[in-house]
């Protein structure tokens, strides 16, 4: 069993348990059930905007712990103020140690879009989202069927939040749904970890024409933005390598800056 299927054995479990103890009726009753949601895709179109999705992440399967003892709440206002487009928060405990909390301390102290990054199995975890703060998911390609895609994204769109589609892969290219309101390009391979930025590389001219494109990990200088960009990216999820400094918000205020300088330059030439 390779580390995707375990943690997605793992979810299965989870979410059974989590049925239990917070019913759906409960869920609906947060404070954060009935607030209208920010747009994912907007802010990533802002040409004020850095595009990149700063990420909260306190431990990995591949690296184990990056930053346990983070202070979100200051971590979220860093982002925000460094100029990040939007926040991830990954939310599975035990293999990345995030939390539900995690993510609603991230809202209350935060005004930009919120992406809950989790590995979405059941619309039950749709539901939960919205009721937790967030104004996007991540809905997985490699571990859904196309009609999950479908379900689950009708079912975001309905409670006001948006969709990020998660690919890795060509033969998951079919999986698309015209609905999704992001494509994800990961360059992790999720089976084994492994990150190779030619996959977004490659990826690139595959994804059908009119989505919003992003691509996640593996990104750890302001160059391959500028040359992704070039590709037609429009986002950049970055987490490790921000979230392994003391401070990280620093470090990613230190990589929008350099973006901004060689956009400048580029620009000037």
């Amino acid at each position: 069993m390779n580390a995707l299927e375990k943690i997605v054995l793992e979810k299965k479990k989870q979410v059974q348990d989590d049925k239990l103890v917070f019913p759906l009726e409960l869920l609906e009753r947060s404070a954060c059930f009935k607030r209208e949601c920010m747009s994912l895709k907007a802010s990533l179109l802002r040409k004020d905007k850095s595009g990149i999705i700063a990420e909260i992440k306190k431990h990995s399967p591949a690296l184990g712990e990056i930053n346990p003892g983070v202070n979100v709440e200051k971590l979220s206002i860093g982002y925000e103020q460094a100029g990040a487009s939007a926040i991830s928060v990954l939310t599975d405990k035990k293999f990345f140690g995030g939390s539900n909390a995690d993510l609603t301390t991230a809202r209350e102290h935060n005004f930009g879009p919120i992406l809950r990054k989790e590995f979405v199995v059941d619309e039950y975890q749709v539901i939960e989202a919205k009721s937790i703060g967030a104004d996007a998911i991540l809905l997985i390609a490699s571990i859904l069927s196309k009609e999950q895609i479908v379900q689950f994204t009708d079912k975001a769109h309905q409670l006001g939040m948006e969709v990020l589609l998660e690919l890795h892969a060509v033969q998951e290219l079919e999986k698309v749904y015209v609905g999704v309101d992001v494509i994800g390009v990961n360059n992790r391979n999720l089976e084994t970890m492994k990150i190779d930025i030619a996959t977004s590389r490659s990826m690139a001219k595959l994804v059908p024409d009119g989505f919003i494109k992003i691509s996640e990990s593996g990104i750890r200088d302001a160059k391959t933005v500028i040359e992704l960009k070039k590709l037609g990216y429009n986002g950049f999820l970055i987490g490790s390598n921000f979230m392994k400094h003391p401070e990280p918000e620093k470090a990613c205020a230190e990589f929008i800056q350099q973006i901004n300088k060689l956009k400048e330059e580029s620009d000037g030439a």
